[in-house]
């Protein structure tokens, strides 16, 4: 079996077409241009080139971007007043704080600040609590976008058994309650799992969200399944090189799954996308107007 390659590039393209459309949209019928405001603070460059492509793609998609680059020295209650007076502009409809931010900033202090209708990250607690109870509120893009490639397989994912390697607050926990919310059947594994292999065998969808460099073996997986690889590790190659791989040994995974994303070119765009898809849907709800067709 050689595993159908789920285009994460392509899927994410064509989903910021579908955002472009809903911007004209709203801008044609209600006048309203959807804002995005992104804060950096300190010099990060991995941090630096995500907060470009995150710009970028906003303009693209006909929405506007507010940059807001901030010193490494930015002090916590100046980050604080910043979000604050972004809470405040009606021009900006989603707030995203970049991280990892300075030492000297408590990350959670800075990102409960942010108006939870305006969290286009999902991280505050809110719009967790809101998540897991199961009503209406903004998810974390990465585990939204994992959905999405999902269901470019399955047009259902009620009853099949997920399973998700990682327990964080920013992908595997909420990911888990996304799951539940499309009737899977939901195991969350991770370090201290016992026979985690056993455990991953039993998936008809993956979800490998660990941080370790290609952890997941062909052999952790069930024939056919679908293997979402959400991991982004830098490892040494030929000649002092580096190159990415995922959680999941790709090449070996391929012959096993039944349909499987690349890294890269798989998770990652569809992040950037859905942040978009945020956004809008952040200007709908603070207009009072339907969920977008997005």
């Amino acid at each position: 079996m050689t595993a159908r390659i789920i285009d994460g590039k392509a899927i994410a393209a064509e989903l910021r077409i579908k955002i472009a459309g809903e911007v004209k949209r709203l801008a044609a019928q209600h006048g309203i241009v959807p804002g995005l405001a992104v804060v950096l603070a300190g010099n990060n460059p991995a941090s630096e080139s995500y907060v470009g492509s995150k710009a970028k793609v906003t303009l693209e998609t006909g929405m506007r971007s507010f940059d807001h680059r901030l010193p490494e020295t930015v002090s916590q209650a100046e980050l604080l007043a910043l979000v604050r007076k972004l809470n405040a502009d009606p021009a900006v409809h989603g707030i995203l704080v970049q991280l990892p931010l300075p030492a000297q900033i408590d990350a959670q202090q800075v990102l409960a600040a942010i108006d939870p209708g305006k969290d286009v990250d999902g991280f505050h607690p809110i719009n967790a609590g809101r998540l897991a109870s199961g009503l209406p509120a903004l998810a974390p893009c990465t585990p939204l976008g994992c959905i999405m490639l999902a269901k470019t397989v399955h047009s259902s994912l009620a009853g099949l058994e997920a399973i998700v390697i990682g327990r964080s607050n920013i992908v595997g926990k909420p990911l888990a309650q996304l799951l539940l919310a499309e009737n899977a059947t939901v195991t969350i594994a991770h370090s201290k799992t016992r026979e985690l292999p056993t455990v991953c065998r039993r998936a008809d969808l993956l979800f490998a969200t660990i941080g370790r460099p290609e952890m997941v073996r062909a052999d952790w997986i069930k024939p056919g399944a679908t293997v979402i690889d959400v991991g982004i590790n830098r490892v040494p190659a030929a000649g002092g090189k580096s190159r990415l791989v995922g959680d999941v040994a790709y090449a070996e995974a391929s012959q096993v799954a039944g349909a499987i994303t690349p890294v890269p070119g798989g998770v990652g765009p569809m992040t950037i996308a859905c942040l978009m898809v945020n956004t809008v849907r952040a200007a709908c709800a603070a207009a009072g107007l339907p969920k977008p067709a997005v």
